[in-house]
């Protein structure tokens, strides 16, 4: 009678209303009913003087024990024809034929088994006789409120049905742009790999000739990224000290290919090094600086890497003692044209925390570059809670 529902609620994992749940409410209603009744009659100072008689009790309990059983049914069949339904005119006339023929066969029932059980005679009734002297009109008045409440219980099934169904699309909505959103991280991630590693292939190419041994130690190190470029291909986010550690092997690199002309100060709380943060984005940001900064002046180069917490969000800064932009915008310092680095990271920023996160270029007045990044403070026992609260 409910498979329907019982499926589609299984699929969704909701709780389903068991049919031996509505049979068990079924049976105590009519039981409830046929004790009012035999109640009723017990005290009715019209019945016979010698009180309730064994007979009266048991056909009382066999007329609404007919009851208990034909309402499943009666439901059933509101289900299966419903007058919502197209040729609803049609399926009115099914339902007062199945309401008329109900009604006589229970009053033909009951008229037998009371001179059977009560007055312990036979009676010459039969089933025309009640159709034709409208003798079951307490019976249909009974039909009427059971196919009622058979109505408003198949459209509370058919709005489950559909909230159900409402539920599994939403689901199914949610893991689909979730799963286009990790394929878009995805392709942008793949997009830095390659940048950086032509970049640092470059650097190694050119360093071949006047420092071989150097080239030897860039190619090791180089090795140890991809490694650890690939364990994590998976991953979209990792914690800043697993980020602190890959980036302190680029650095290696360029301390390499800048000799003695690179410096890198570091200041970061010890309280962001749980926070989760995007996989490999200080690298392109690092690189940017070595590239427009660093790379374009003859003293030695300054990077400068800090991480704080301000409330709910971690702030992640990148600056550089180079010559700075040599054209911003007068909102937010942004770059006229950005590179592959600065273009993806932003991209994958917005696409991981949408309007909770900043990436803003400022010039100091000290000079330089620096590169700003703000996201919401989150560690990995934030996300294990979030779960365990949601399941």
């Amino acid at each position: 009678m409910l498979d329907a529902h019982e499926a589609t609620s299984s699929r969704t994992g909701r709780r389903t209303w068991r049919p031996w749940v509505e049979a068990g409410l079924i049976l105590l209603f009519w039981t409830l009913i046929a004790a009012l009744t035999i109640g009723r009659r017990a005290i009715d100072p019209r019945g016979p003087q010698e009180g309730l008689r064994a007979g009266q009790v048991l056909q009382t309990l066999l007329e609404f024990g007919l009851w208990a059983v034909f309402t499943p049914l009666i439901f059933w069949f509101i289900h299966r024809f419903g007058l919502e339904r197209d040729n609803w005119l049609r399926r009115l006339a099914l339902h007062a034929i199945m309401a008329v023929a109900v009604a006589a066969l229970f009053d033909f029932i009951g008229l037998k088994t009371y001179f059977a059980l009560v007055r312990h005679e036979s009676v010459d009734y039969s089933l025309m006789k009640s159709l034709l002297g409208l003798r079951f009109l307490d019976e249909l008045i009974v039909y009427l409120t059971v196919l009622a409440a058979g109505i408003a219980r198949d459209y509370f099934v058919r709005y489950q049905e559909r909230q159900a169904e409402a539920a599994m699309l939403r689901t199914q909505a949610a893991r689909l742009k979730a799963q286009l959103a990790e394929a878009h991280l995805q392709a942008l991630r793949m997009q830095v790999n390659p940048h950086f590693l032509f970049n640092t292939l470059h650097a190694v190419s050119s360093l071949v000739e006047r420092d071989p041994k150097g080239v030897r130690r860039m190619i090791v190190r180089l090795s140890e990224l991809l490694r650890y470029t690939l364990e994590r291909t998976g991953e979209q986010e990792v914690t800043l000290q697993e980020e602190l550690d890959f980036l302190e092997r680029y650095l290696d690199i360029e301390r390499i290919r800048f000799q003695d002309r690179l410096e890198v100060v570091r200041d970061i709380q010890p309280e962001t090094l749980e926070a989760l943060v995007p996989s490999l984005v200080l690298q392109p940001l690092v690189e940017n600086a070595i590239k427009h900064g660093v790379s374009r002046i003859e003293e030695t180069g300054r990077i400068e890497i800090a991480a704080w917490r301000r409330g709910g969000y971690l702030y992640v800064s990148v600056s550089d003692n180079g010559p700075g932009l040599p054209a911003v915008s007068g909102n937010g310092f942004e770059v006229v044209g950005e590179g592959v680095g600065l273009r993806n990271t932003r991209e994958r920023l917005r696409s991981l925390y949408g309007e909770a996160q900043e990436l803003r270029l400022e010039q100091p007045e000290t000079g330089g570059l620096r590169v700003l990044v703000r996201i919401p403070y989150h560690t990995r026992s934030d996300l294990y809670t979030a779960v365990t609260e949601t399941a």
